[in-house]
């Protein structure tokens, strides 16, 4: 998240709910494109195969990667391919 003054809190609830929802949302409909292309789901597809519908819960949603280097340090979107968090597996946590 950008650091700047809001004048109130909702102000800064309603940007981080943007920021979430641009996170979930993944690299584009690029990107998801090219991973139908290759025969294969997206991330977030894949977990909504494996969970039971409704559980998964996500944990690091925001985070990003400090790395330099091989133009890294100007592609730095949010959860960076890593998706992590639990739910249920035919009713067992996991």
């Amino acid at each position: 998240m950008v650091d700047k003054p809001h004048s109130d809190l909702g102000s800064r609830v309603a940007e981080l709910h943007s920021v979430k929802a641009t996170a979930v949302a993944g690299p584009g409909p690029r990107a998801s494109a090219q991973q139908h292309a290759k025969g294969k789901l997206t991330v977030r597809e894949r977990l909504d195969l494996l969970f039971d519908e409704g559980t998964f819960r996500e944990i690091e949603q925001l985070r990003r990667h400090r790395a330099a280097g091989f133009g890294l340090e100007d592609r730095r979107p949010h959860t960076d391919g890593v998706v992590t968090g639990w739910g249920k597996v035919d009713g067992r946590t996991v």
